[in-house]
């Protein structure tokens, strides 16, 4: 078990608390095998009535996942090991997903793509005024996974799509106005609201009873030009409306898309044409799409750019989205080889 998330039970409740501080508890290969693990114990297990998922201490629920290590494996291991992540990764998403007892995500602080998959999928998502959440790929030439396929094109309007193409962040009280978040609790009641779950009383009322009004979410002011502007269905459309936008806030979001990866934005927007019957055919979608944008050159460029020698200056290869070709996102979409593709856990659909 490792050490980097820690496991609990008390009574009747399962706790899992992420425990990597100084990368904002950014998922590793182990600590998704290691709450996979907890998981399918609590969910055959009749004592067990509803699971905790929160972080140990510092600013982060979960800053995403290791991307350095994929950006590693790509370069030195075919992808081998970035795969392997990718796999668990998912699968643990998927497991969460299909749960069938309430798991209650504490999303108090920075909550970015890897926090996402593992937040959205909860029947519970607790927002505070600490909250940071965003889809931040495309500024590593990766794409909107961990289920992103599946859940931002179910947000209202084309608010996922606003989230996908610009990597905005949202604060909690966005998050509760998007439908991101069930809740909205001040960070100094969580632990009350923690040891009510604790103490036996049903998740849903205790989050009900500590609940807050929230403040005006910014994004709803907004709506009406995120609705006209993101709804087109490419991302030149997309840009070309934003560049007819002459308001301040159209400007701040045309910089934030065309700085974004051209080939990652286009990969996005066919996940939301892509209609998945269930979650399992998403994460299969998304397991393909992995596999084959962490070894392109965008993703370790970006990871280059942000992360390693953190100059902020991507070059990315198409550097346009027209050069982004149906046949290039075809390729990226296909199929897998022989027996490839991701699979969940034995025994989920």
């Amino acid at each position: 078990m490792t050490q980097e998330v820690h496991i609990h039970r008390h009574g009747k409740v399962g706790h899992i608390s992420l425990a990597r501080p100084k990368v904002l508890h950014a998922l590793t290969q182990g600590m998704c095998e290691a709450i996979s693990e907890a998981l399918l114990e609590w969910r055959d297990d009749t004592e067990i009535e509803a699971v905790i998922l929160d972080h140990a201490e510092g600013r982060g629920f979960c800053a995403g996942g290791d991307v350095q290590l994929v950006r590693g494996s790509a370069l030195e291991d075919g992808g081998a090991a970035g795969r392997a992540f990718f796999h668990a990764e998912y699968r643990l998403n998927h497991l969460i997903f299909t749960f069938p007892k309430p798991i209650i995500a504490f999303m108090d602080g920075v909550t970015m793509g890897g926090g996402v998959g593992i937040s959205q999928p909860c029947g519970f998502r607790v927002a505070t005024e600490n909250t940071m959440f965003a889809m931040p790929e495309g500024s590593i030439g990766l794409f909107p996974d961990v289920g992103a396929g599946w859940y931002l094109p179910r947000l209202p309007g084309a608010v996922g799509k606003f989230l996908a193409l610009t990597a905005a962040r949202l604060d909690g009280a966005e998050c509760l106005w998007a439908g991101l978040a069930t809740h909205y609790i001040p960070a100094d009641h969580l632990a009350k609201a923690k040891a009510r779950i604790i103490a036996g009383d049903a998740p849903g009322t205790v989050l009900d009873d500590m609940s807050a009004e929230a403040p005006a979410a910014r994004l709803a002011g907004n709506a009406e030009a995120v609705d006209r502007i993101f709804g087109h269905s490419t991302l030149e459309a997309i840009i070309a409306a934003l560049k007819a936008d002459d308001s301040e806030w159209a400007a701040k979001e045309l910089k934030a898309v065309t700085t974004k990866c051209p080939a990652t934005s286009k990969v996005a927007l066919r996940q939301f044409a892509a209609d998945q019957p269930d979650f399992a055919a998403n994460m299969v979608m998304e397991y393909r799409i992995a596999s084959r944008m962490m070894l392109r050159y965008d993703f370790t460029e970006g990871v280059r750019a942000v992360l390693v020698d953190k100059d902020g200056a991507p070059k990315w290869d198409p550097a346009e989205p027209e050069g982004v070709t149906d046949a290039m996102l075809d390729e990226i979409f296909t199929p897998l080889p022989g027996e490839q593709d991701w699979t969940p856990f034995p025994g989920l659909a």
